[in-house]
């Protein structure tokens, strides 16, 4: 669970960061500026709170959508769902980190070119905290980032810290802590950033994979140790295509912070869960937020074509599909029409795991019947009618899905002139390899496991002592050290991020900060078409060493091709790609992505 792969590029004046995001999430009182507003101005506090627990009637148990207090043995006094944060209703407490005693934190929203303060106050007795805003690119606010050790350093218990930005571009992000395991504790929530000329109405939608059993810290010691349950090691959860997943327990699916449990004989605890509100005959824009950590999660809403129109804040060609995909970190945008009849739907996420974990949420229509939960059952894709589903992690479902995958790169921009940036000359085009796969289940970009600087990089660079330089590492080592990679200002900067040799099994999403970038080209492992399974690595990337791609570390990779370098990559899609800042990097392959270096920054 949450392994943060973090890498700092030193760019002469220029740092960023890269990280990949492997996290956890009751919906609460949200902030909205005022649309004609200059500054917009909140606060978030943040604190341990516990699950299931009212604070005046202490602990509380679920039974058939409603919450009663722990004495209540008739159920005769209902508790008000919206003043717990139920989870997936299971009723011993978990610990959470949040901010203003939400699961997930209050959504807070703005309007294009708006200045926003918020004021973070730590109130936890024990433990720093910083706040990123995960998917803006802070122009000429590097220090706003909230990266600690990078770009500040972290706010201390008792202290208050301010971040004061500006608010551009518009679209789908989200903030979360970005100190340890705080983020997969429940510190997180949506950030959204409209157009003032927009019409459409709007519902926000977090989901995340959730461990009821302990918290985050002990979930990362797990992982790397193993879980055992009665003396028995807990097997790893298998994808659909044959991958295994990190050793990361979940117990369930939240949408919105809730869901209810499923034990291993299907039946469920009778939890509260999220509704989603909508008016027969509107449109509604629906934006998705991952915000969990480690599970690749499939969204859709029965009887209901999804339109997705957008993903971490820019829009792409519309494309109407059955479902989609959507991993820790990522944000997608999509429409529906309520154009059913009056009633109540499910609107399901389920993991990709072979037993998959599920959850629900209800899209009711204004004058359904709020006593009843949904009867609808999911599409069933057939040969004649099949269902599609964008920005699958492998090449294809098994063939008896009938299920045809889009890849994020097939996908195309909405803008009318967003060409990816091209170099004036070789020298201003800088190519980089980095690849993402675990060796030794150790988190790490090419064999190197990242440390925090002691200072904050961003103002106290000549004071990091930890650099790569001054450790052990090579083409068949690892280590840990603060890795970092010098470019200039203005330099195209193209990044080859890889999955591929020892320690390649799952798929893996990478978070850039400070940029979105260019999703040029993307190449995936060779499958079995029949029953998915993955077969052998991508053959385009060189890993370079002793041995075949399944016993090399791929620290210093190369194209397969020599003729593909210098800028010369064939099948790149430089006219109208589609942007991003957080990406799924396939096991045992790799995507061209691309960014001009013009954002100073850490």
């Amino acid at each position: 669970m949450q392994r943060w792969h973090q890498l700092t590029f030193k760019m002469g004046f220029i740092i960023f960061t890269i990280a990949v995001l492997l996290t956890f999430a009751l919906p609460s009182s949200e902030y909205e500026c005022d649309k004609s507003a200059t500054l917009c101005e909140t606060t978030l506090v943040i604190q341990h709170r516990l699950t299931m627990m009212h604070p005046t009637e202490q602990q509380v148990f679920p039974a058939n959508g409603k919450l009663y207090k722990y004495d209540d043995l008739t159920q005769a006094t209902e508790i008000p769902v919206d003043e717990v944060m139920t989870a997936d209703g299971w009723e011993d407490n978990r610990l959470v980190v949040v901010a203003n005693e939400s699961l997930p934190g209050p959504p807070i929203i703005v309007y294009e070119g708006q200045r926003l303060k918020v004021h973070v106050v730590n109130k936890m007795t024990s433990d720093t905290v910083t706040i990123h805003w995960h998917g803006i690119p802070q122009r000429r606010r590097p220090w706003m980032d909230g990266v600690p050790f990078l770009t500040q350093c972290p706010i201390l218990s008792g202290q208050t810290f301010t971040y004061d930005f500006i608010a551009e571009p518009k679209g789908t992000y989200w903030y979360h802590s970005h100190v340890g395991d705080q983020r997969a504790k429940g510190m997180n929530g949506a950030f959204i950033i409209r157009e003032r000329t927009s019409a459409i109405r709007e519902q926000i939608m977090t989901v995340q994979d959730w461990n009821h059993n302990w918290g985050a810290d002990m979930d990362h010691q797990k992982l790397l140790l193993g879980t055992f349950v009665n003396r028995v090691p807990e097997p790893l959860r298998q994808s659909v295509d044959g991958g295994l997943f990190d050793p990361f327990y979940v117990t369930s699916v939240l949408i919105n912070g809730r869901s209810r449990y499923y034990n291993k004989s299907g039946q469920h605890n009778g939890a509260p869960l999220s509704v989603v509100h909508v008016e027969k005959g509107m449109d509604y824009r629906f934006r998705v937020i991952h915000v969990g950590a480690l599970y690749p999660i499939r969204i859709s809403i029965d009887n209901h074509a999804i339109t997705l129109v957008a993903s971490d804040g820019y829009d792409f060609q519309p494309v109407k599909v059955e479902s989609f995909i959507i991993n820790p970190g990522e944000r997608y945008d999509f429409i529906i029409n309520a154009n059913q009849v009056i009633g109540n739907y499910w609107i399901r996420a389920e993991t990709l795991e072979v037993n998959a974990h599920k959850s629900e949420a209800v899209l009711r229509y204004n004058g359904a019947d709020v006593s009843q939960y949904p009867l609808t059952t999911r599409k069933i894709c057939t040969p004649v009618e099949r269902c599609l589903v964008v920005n699958c992690p492998f090449t294809t479902f098994p063939a008896d899905y009938y299920t045809d995958c889009l890849r994020f790169d097939h996908l195309r921009s909405a803008a009318d002139n967003d060409p990816a940036p091209e170099p004036t000359s070789l020298d201003t085009f800088k190519e980089h390899y980095l690849n993402f796969a675990l060796p030794d289940e150790v988190a790490s970009v090419n064999g190197r496991e990242f440390m925090n600087p002691t200072v904050s990089a961003l103002t106290q660079p000549l004071e990091i002592t930890s650099t790569c330089d001054n450790v052990d590492c090579g083409e068949e080592k690892t280590c840990k050290c603060t890795f970092s990679l010098p470019t200039t200002h203005n330099d195209v900067v193209q990044l080859v991020l890889m999955n591929m040799g020892v320690g390649t099994g799952d798929a893996h999403p990478v978070h850039l900060h400070g940029y979105s970038f260019y999703v040029l080209k993307m190449g995936y492992a060779t499958y079995n078409m029949t029953t998915s399974k993955f077969i052998s690595q991508n053959n385009d990337i060189d890993c370079r060493g002793s041995g075949d791609m399944t016993t090399r570390l791929c620290n210093d990779a190369s194209w397969r091709n020599p003729s593909w370098l210098g800028n010369n990559v064939p099948g790149l899609n430089l006219i109208n790609p589609p942007r991003k800042d957080t990406l799924i990097i396939p096991s045992g392959g790799y995507a061209v992505i691309r960014i001009k270096a013009d954002n100073p920054g850490v």
